[in-house]
């Protein structure tokens, strides 16, 4: 705690004016009669010199611009939390990968990483298994953390310490877009190019979401196609079938040799004739 004033149980101190200037060394007594002269305070600054050093200031503003300073270095300093986890020497494969996603997941969170081999029994005979797991870790996040503490054996435990990288902490390694991306995949939803035609735009969407009043050119095949899936467009798509080609007229008959036109008559033609002709008879016999 800072003394001030009649605090100050020293014979004598060396004093500093309010401009910063060395007054020299005087008797408490008349040190604080300096002060108050000019309506300030002395405040002691360097309680382990011999004599002490003591300022002649407003202490108030004093203090106020100590919190200031203190403030602004808590603001600009960055809290580091150390996560710890535990492997075993004898760990499964799986339980292996599990506890490497949690030193991923505390490296990406911008923590350091106590990794602890716990030995028990005889274990603790072969060290060289927990070595072997740590040097293994470190090999697969080398790009996420490094190596601050080597590893190390302390009785039956076998610790390393892990930092996050560089690129970590200037965040560049967030994985924002990979998780972006599969976001979209799990949603169902193709990511489409700023580019692309609007043909393709109109695909993208799902069936039955076409609105009234909007036209997609699209080939013949495609429009059939689309046509049949669930939920078809509210107007039903107009495909425009190709021209027939133009058939010339067939060549009038050959004429008979007397010069009189005689046209054959459809067989259809004759065959109701006849019909009408034989129920005609018909009729008159039994009238």
């Amino acid at each position: 705690m800072t003394r001030t004033n009649e605090r100050i149980r020293v014979p004598e101190v060396r004093v500093i004016d309010e401009q910063g200037q060395q007054v020299g060394v005087l008797k408490i007594a008349d040190a604080l009669a300096f002060a108050q002269e000019r309506e300030l305070d002395l405040v002691e600054v360097a309680p382990d010199a011999r004599p002490p050093v003591c300022r002649v200031l407003d202490y108030s503003k004093y203090k106020y611009e100590q919190a200031q300073k203190q403030k602004a270095a808590r603001k600009h300093q960055q809290q580091i939390t150390v996560r710890e986890i535990k492997f075993r020497p004898k760990i499964a494969e799986h339980d292996y990968d599990t506890k490497k996603n949690h030193v991923e997941r505390f490296l990406r969170h911008k923590d350091k990483v106590k990794v602890t081999i716990m030995f028990r029994g005889r274990e603790v005979t072969h060290p060289e298994r927990g070595t072997a797991i740590l040097d293994r870790l470190a090999n697969e996040l080398s790009e996420l953390a490094v190596v601050e503490q080597r590893p190390m054996q302390e009785g039956r435990n076998m610790t390393m310490l892990m930092a996050p990288s560089k690129a970590v902490l200037a965040g560049r390694l967030s994985g924002d877009s990979s998780a972006e991306g599969a976001d979209a995949i799990s949603n169902g939803v193709a990511p489409v190019a700023a580019d692309a035609p609007d043909a393709q735009r109109a695909t993208t969407g799902t069936a039955g979401a076409t609105a009234e009043g909007s036209v997609v050119e699209a080939p013949a095949a495609e429009q059939s196609a689309t046509t049949g899936t669930a939920g078809a467009t509210a107007e039903p798509s107009v495909v425009e079938a190709p021209q027939a080609e133009s058939v010339e007229p067939a060549e009038p008959a050959a004429l008979p040799s007397n010069g009189s036109a005689a046209p054959a008559e459809p067989a259809r033609a004759s065959a109701a004739r006849s019909s009408k002709g034989s129920a005609t008879a018909g009729a008159k016999r039994v009238a």
